[in-house]
């Protein structure tokens, strides 16, 4: 076997690890989605399974539009041949550590767990496995009245979030006899 082909093989067997823990990481972060994905009330943990589609409704269930996860997915990778496509790609991770402060609000987390975000995979494990509730009860984000960032979009089986307008969502109470 000459020099070349044991570059070649060694350079092949690192490329298929890669992917193997590529797969590895995407399977465990889907999972723990899912689980926040159900604390939401979202139905369907399919969505979790569903690349792009999954950040979309996490930015959905943390206030934000969902459609700047498209916006910044397809800057990151029209942009990419320019050498600019980082920008966006760092937008949508700025983006998501957003929704996750704001998940993690409605979870009754503390704020600093945002922190954990630059380890998207435990972000979602610690919020999807803990004993915590959704809470609808949390109030609007500040963007919430913005055209740009708030979101506006009406999903079947994804629960809508409060907007600045509607005030925080209030559970509904039995009507009262005699009324």
């Amino acid at each position: 076997m000459d020099t070349y082909t044991g570059i070649l093989a060694a350079y092949l067997a690192a490329m298929v690890g890669v992917a193997v823990v590529g797969v590895a990481v995407y399977v465990v972060t889907a999972y723990f989605m899912s689980k926040v994905f159900a604390k939401a009330g979202v139905q369907g943990t399919w969505r979790a399974w569903v690349p792009v589609y999954n950040f979309m409704v996490f930015f959905k269930l943390g206030d934000l539009s969902p459609w700047l996860v498209l916006y910044c997915f397809a800057g990151a990778v029209v942009l990419s041949w320019v050498g600019i496509g980082f920008i966006f790609s760092l937008a949508l991770f700025v983006g998501g550590g957003v929704a996750a402060y704001r998940v993690g609000l409605k979870t009754g987390k503390e704020p600093a767990l945002v922190a954990l975000w630059l380890i998207p995979t435990a972000w979602f494990g610690v919020i999807g496995l803990s004993k915590a509730t959704w809470n609808t009860a949390v109030a609007p984000a500040q963007w919430a009245g913005n055209g740009f960032l708030a979101d506006r979009t009406e999903w079947p089986g994804v629960p809508a979030q409060a907007s600045a307008v509607d005030g925080p969502a209030q559970p509904e109470r039995p009507a009262e006899a005699g009324a």
